[in-house]
């Protein structure tokens, strides 16, 4: 018997030698090609596929007889059981009453929740080693820095290497604590591959070794140094000035040079399947096993045939006899492998697995583990016209349609692993049969028949469903679409399959420009749902409601039923870069933040500004107008500390933050952060807002903080202007402390047409009052009684913009609202011409097109009908902006929650929204370290 992962020393050279493969066989019971594998080969590992597996009771037979055969044949130590079971679409191991579905790895970290991750990882192995395996495939390391063109999709944890490290680690720990071995894939990565050749040629990886170290390696060392048992390499090819291998696994360069010597991996080592089309076309079986061998792997991998796996058993042997194979090496991974096989299993362990009376035991707390994962991973990344849940924008008899893309099978779910002769006649890309035929399958066309008797249990209505190809919008697509209130579009994948992206595309087309019954345009509400890669449409706003399930099993869109119909309140986030998640302040690099001097920064900013202005993204057009001067208030009753990281050698700016404190209101604001677009996610905005917060906490008096401010107006608040950004962003203030989940929604609106605009139809008549009067005043003789109106509404931040108008009689004046009993002040509002001094402090006031500006809009609170006197002095602000022959208008502040309806009832749509964020000083006093 081996003990602490000696070699027995009554072990032949043969017995030694069938340590050293791990092999699989077809059928779902012993077959004679595994049993000459153990019996006559001594083959220590065993690698079950889906096809072998039919029940979680059918598999743990399977393997207890394996193990008695091994112990027949003179095994010393009991085989290693492994499999592929990534949850999601791969799943190896199937049964509806014992086997709990989770999701996808993606789809895990959309949940947020690291422990989550664990607790399924251990949930999944707990099942497994029930079954009587011991070892499972998994976690996937591989970083899609390459996301939206790679056939690993949501395989992957997402294209941050650190969020792919911090959750491929709790994964790899809830493994362990589960009672199977951990294997990390798929090394060096599969997350950026070329495909140059036809499709059975090899991929490549093109990045360098320097690329790859600071990114595609980041999860693999990390999981090398929490303890990760093994590691599975590639058969990639590599293609860089310093590396250039057809095969990553037969290469000792990446193997033995980078894996074993420079990240310093101490673990078992597994090579890719040999039995790859274009390895075994390329160089051999035979060739193959020994290249592997010499180059650092264990375990060479063979998964299907019995001649082949003889072939590689022969070709080692024969590179021991010539001298290729120094015997010394066979001693060192036999080792390796006996020191894993003492940790995770023994012929007790062995010879009595739990079996599905555990199975039954863990199914309880299982199967609300899944409930949770799926409600917690589904994602909506946008709702533009909040048609969810469909019921508020969809009659209960309404007729909907569901169209779904008639896809090859794809990976999804082990229940239907019998149609899995006909996806291995599919290409493999140049990946192994240890994939293709480990991961078991579900017709598209079938699971989407569920998802359609899923919405059909929800409704009085009809549920019309059928199927797209890369025909592209038929006939009868139109023809349902004219007959149904509303659709549903599945796509799966459409960043590989573009024929997904250009039909979902079309049909919201046409359900934009949609006609209701009375002959006028109406809006059909479509929502896209992305059942496999979130990319589909992640940064595409033209899809107005989208969402992400991540795997398209039957318990993910049952999921998805239940968050379109209001059950459940998605909370799920797009994993990696497009939730912008900050580091961990422990990694956060700390930058010196200075104060900024006009005379010494002022051409830098405006240099920044530019950069921030010429970057594609829509926040560029919030800094459109904007210069140094936009941001240099000089109100003598607001303290300005405005801060910069700035180059010193070479006087450019990195980032810059501005705070203004408002001394007769007691609120602090920060006004702007913003950063060199060629240096996000370096820490700069951290160091910036950590910076004007303590600056904050210094001004006496201070009774509130707030995000954003509406004089100087650039930012309102966090930009709302694309929901991925907005989420982004919301994410990033909450993680510096923020309670971004209580905010004031506020937005600048515009008339973009003025010239041929007019007040609808008895507007104006309604808001006749015989108790209010408004009027139109120019000049400082005013000023007194605006500023009393502006502290009894508590509206002191906009006392310096107020008071720049008064003085500037010609440019500028005040729209008031009057009680006509006692002449108090209920309402006033400034309308400003492009002449105006202030107007460089507006930043959406675009005065090159003969705009007007209706700023700070101030209703008092004692009215008991506040709408009625917004409307009022806004309809008299249009009316003299109309006659003063302006072409358009902006009104540069209103609140969404309050006004948004009576704005657009006077013809205004929104230019942009943001959502104000407010906090206590005591809150900053406990977050900053003194």
């Amino acid at each position: 018997m081996a003990t602490n992962g000696d070699v027995p020393s009554l072990w032949d050279e043969s017995r030694q030698l069938g340590q050293l493969f791990m092999m699989g066989f077809d059928g779902t019971s012993v077959t004679d090609q595994v049993k000459v594998l153990i019996e006559k080969y001594h083959v220590g590992s065993i690698l079950l596929k889906a096809q072998n597996l039919k029940s979680a009771e059918q598999t743990t037979n399977l393997v207890l007889e394996l193990q008695k055969i091994a112990r027949k044949a003179g095994h010393p130590v009991p085989l290693l059981i492994a499999l592929d079971q990534e949850n999601g679409g791969v799943n190896s191991l199937y049964d509806d009453v014992y086997i709990r579905q989770f999701p996808s790895a993606m789809g895990m970290a959309a949940t947020g929740s690291k422990k989550l991750a664990k607790d399924i990882a251990r949930a999944t192995a707990q099942e497994l080693n029930s079954c009587g395996i011991n070892w499972i495939l998994g976690p996937v390391f591989d970083v899609l820095t390459n996301a939206r063109n790679q056939p690993l999709g949501v395989r992957s944890i997402g294209d941050d290497p650190n969020e792919v490290s911090a959750y491929g680690v709790e994964c790899m720990k809830g493994y362990q604590e589960g009672g199977v071995a951990t294997c990390g894939k798929h090394f060096p990565s599969y997350g950026n591959l070329e495909f140059f050749g036809v499709p059975d040629d090899v991929p490549t990886i093109t990045d360098s070794l320097e690329n790859l170290s600071q990114s595609a390696l980041v999860p693999f060392r990390a999981a090398i140094t929490q303890g990760l048992d093994s590691m599975m390499v590639g058969g990639v090819a590599m293609a860089t000035s310093q590396v250039n291998v057809m095969h990553a696994c037969l290469s000792e360069q990446i193997v033995r040079d980078l894996l074993r010597t420079e990240m310093r991996f101490e673990g078992v080592v597994v090579s890719e399947c040999l039995e790859m089309e274009a390895l075994s076309r390329n160089i051999g079986i035979s060739g193959g096993t020994v290249m592997a061998f010499k180059a650092g792997c264990d375990l060479i991998l063979t998964c299907r045939t019995l001649s082949v796996q003889e072939d590689a058993i022969n070709g080692l042997k024969a590179g021991l006899d010539n001298g290729m194979i120094e015997r010394f090496r066979v001693q060192e991974s036999v080792q390796r492998i006996l020191s894993l096989k003492s940790r995770y299993t023994s012929w007790e362990r062995a010879f009595s697995p739990a079996g599905t009376e555990n199975l039954a035991l863990l199914q309880p707390l299982h199967t609300n583990l899944s409930n949770s994962a799926y409600s917690q991973s589904i994602t909506v990344v946008r709702d533009q016209n909040h048609y969810l849940p469909l019921s508020r924008a969809i009659k209960a008899e309404d007729e909907l349609l569901l169209l779904s893309p008639l896809v090859k099978p794809l990976p999804a779910s082990a229940l239907f692993h019998h149609k899995q002769s006909e996806f291995s006649t599919a290409p493999t890309y140049g990946r192994s049969p240890s994939f293709d035929t480990n991961a078991s399958i579900m017709s598209g066309e079938q699971v989407f028949r569920g998802l359609g008797r899923a919405l059909a249990s929800y409704r009085n209505g009809k549920i019309s469903h059928t199927s797209y190809t890369a025909n592209g919008v038929r006939p009868l697509h139109e023809n349902l679409l004219s007959r149904a209130q509303g659709v549903i579009v599945i796509t799966a994948d459409a960043g590989r399959n573009m024929y997904q992206n250009a039909f979902a595309k079309h049909i919201s087309m046409l359900c934009k420009l949609s006609v209701g019954s009375n002959g006028k345009p109406k809006e059909k509400p479509c929502v896209v749902v992305a059942v496999s890669s979130p990319f589909d449409f992640a940064t595409d706003p033209t899809i107005g409601t989208y969402i992400c399930t991540y795997d398209f099993t039957e318990t993910a869109l049952r999921t998805l039923v239940r968050v379109l119909y209001g059950e459940i309140s998605p909370t799920g986030i797009l994993p990696g870069s497009f939730s912008q998640r900050p580091q961990t302040s422990q990694a956060r690099q700390q930058w010196l933040v200075e104060s900024f001097g006009e005379d010494r920064d002022r051409k830098a900013l405006d240099m920044l500004l530019e950069q921030c202005r010429d970057e594609p993204s829509v926040h560029a057009s919030l800094l459109r107008n904007t210069t140094t001067n936009t941001f240099l208030l000089r109100d003598p009753d607001v303290e300005e500390a405005h801060f910069v990281v700035r180059n010193s050698s070479t006087k450019e700016l990195f980032g810059f933050c501005t705070t203004y404190y408002f001394k007769t209101s007691g609120i602090g604001h920060i006004g702007a952060i913003i950063v060199d677009p060629a240096r996000r996610r370096l820490s700069i905005g951290h160091s910036l807002h950590d910076r004007a917060v303590r600056a904050l906490l210094q001004k006496k008096g201070i009774t509130k903080f707030q995000l954003g401010v509406r004089y100087p107006n650039v930012y309102l608040g966090i930009p709302k202007l694309d929901p991925v950004d907005s989420k982004r962003l919301r994410l990033w203030f909450a993680k510096l402390g923020w309670n971004v989940s209580l905010t004031n929604p506020v937005t600048t609106m515009t008339i973009r047409d003025l010239v041929s605009w007019s007040p609808p139809d008895g507007l104006g008549q309604s808001l006749t009052s015989s108790d209010v009067k408004y009027d139109l005043v120019h000049g400082s003789d005013y000023l007194d009684v605006t500023m009393d109106h502006l502290t009894r509404a508590a509206r002191l931040d906009v006392q310096g913009i107020y008071r720049a108008a008064v003085a500037s009689k010609e440019q500028a004046g005040i729209i008031r609202a009057k009680r006509v009993n006692d002449q108090a002040l209920l309402a006033s509002v400034l309308v400003l011409k492009p002449e105006f001094k202030g107007s460089e402090h507006i930043a959406s006031w675009n005065k090159s097109l003969g705009m007007g500006c209706i700023s700070s809009p101030v209703i008092s609170t004692i009215h008991s009908d506040r709408m009625t006197l917004f409307q009022g002095i806004l309809l008299l602000a249009l009316r003299y902006f109309k006659k003063q022959s302006a072409r358009s208008v902006i009104l540069d502040y209103a609140r969404e929650d309050f006004t948004i309806d009576g704005l657009k009832q006077l013809g205004f749509s929104t230019a942009n929204s943001f959502d104000e964020v407010t906090s206590d000083p005591v809150h900053w006093t406990m977050m900053t370290p003194a």
